[in-house]
């Protein structure tokens, strides 16, 4: 079995996601960004073969294959691998070498990452103007909507017909509903209760709320990480963010299909070009059909919903708390798997406070 090579201070301070593999192609040594890129710890791929820490590449560790016997590099501006069953598109570069039993240096770069960054901004930018819009649209709306709710009422008291009666008692309940529409858009204002939260108290009563409401059929997996620290935050801003975030997946399988809630450490965390060691990542997956792609760009925008009678305000409610805490929502879908990611950078309290 192949040995772990010493670290290389340079390599572990990289961006860049780095393996070593051995003539066996068993992977030797992988850095802190190869870590956070192929979504395992370091000790989990030492020793293991590249098929099999980075199973369904098969087309690239024969390439690897071929590198090794040839004894020559190459370099791919757009290859294609799959991370946890989904295609990440990388740059790579592969050299030989002889460092101890390294045989091949794998060097990646996801392709993706700086789009990235400039698509959080963008999206967090938009998040701000879409807040500030809808604030201002619900006190408009406010407004009126009391009076019309009064009229209603003195109407009704006049009318000695009772089916006429029923017309207003509806739009007394029409404009009860918008009125609570109204509410839960200028909820997300208020300041944050700021606190220490342990997320798996979160992550429990986000499940029994679940339960409750899908009682038939649903099936919840849980997977976490114990050893995660408490987060600094507003613990029911957090609760609302997860529950929005797992309602939407409990709705998209008709509530009879699998949801996973997983929590895990993310290391060298980017949000909108800020830079964080590490955040906790809470991810909620589920089997249902996926997300539209002609709703993909615009599912965290409000009253955008790919789900009949939907409102489309639970995703921007729940990006709107998450940015609170300096977080960000992200998601990858496919049919049959659609993931969302909660990134909750940990922060001390005087930090998430300012």
């Amino acid at each position: 079995m192949a040995q772990v090579v010493t670290p290389y201070t340079g390599l572990e301070l990289l961006n860049t996601a780095v393996l070593m593999l051995d003539e066996g192609l068993h992977v030797t040594y992988a850095n802190p960004a190869a870590e956070t890129l192929f979504a395992q710890a370091r000790k989990q791929m030492i020793g293991v073969p590249f098929d099999t820490a980075l199973p369904n590449n098969e087309e690239f560790v024969d390439r690897l294959a071929q590198s090794l016997e040839s004894q020559a590099g190459f370099n791919d501006n757009d290859l294609l691998l799959e991370v946890e069953g989904y295609p990440v598109h990388l740059h790579c570069v592969i050299t030989p070498t002889e460092s101890g039993e390294a045989r091949l240096v794998l060097e990646f770069r996801e392709l993706e990452q700086q789009l990235k960054i400039a698509r959080e901004a963008k999206m967090l930018e938009q998040q701000q103007a879409n807040r500030e819009l809808i604030r201002n649209l619900a006190h408009e709306i406010k407004n009126p909507l009391g009076g019309i709710r009064g009229a209603a009422q003195l109407l009704e008291r006049e009318l000695a017909d009772a089916e006429l009666r029923e017309f207003t008692q509806v739009i007394v309940k029409e404009a009860d509903r918008l009125q609570s529409l109204m509410n839960r858009l200028l909820t997300p204002n208020r300041l944050p209760q700021i606190e220490e939260v342990n997320i798996h108290e979160v992550m429990e009563r986000v499940r029994t709320l679940l339960l409750a409401e899908f009682p038939e059929g649903l099936e919840i997996k849980r997977d976490y990480d114990t050893s995660l620290p408490e987060i600094t935050g507003d613990k029911e801003q957090l609760i609302q963010a997860i529950l929005n975030v797992a309602r939407n997946a409990s709705q998209a399988t008709g509530g009879l299909g699998e949801i996973r809630m997983v929590t895990r450490i993310a290391r060298q965390v980017t949000i909108a070009r800020q830079r964080f060691r590490h955040a906790i990542a809470v991810s909620i997956e589920d089997d249902g059909p996926g997300v539209p792609p002609d709703l993909a760009e615009r599912i965290f925008y409000p009253l955008v919903s790919g789900r009949q009678g939907g409102t489309g305000l639970g995703l921007p409610l729940a990006q709107s708390y998450v940015s609170q805490h300096h977080g960000i929502i992200e998601f990858e879908s496919v049919p049959g798997r659609t993931r969302f990611t909660l990134l909750l950078p940990l922060r001390s309290t005087a930090e998430v406070a300012q």
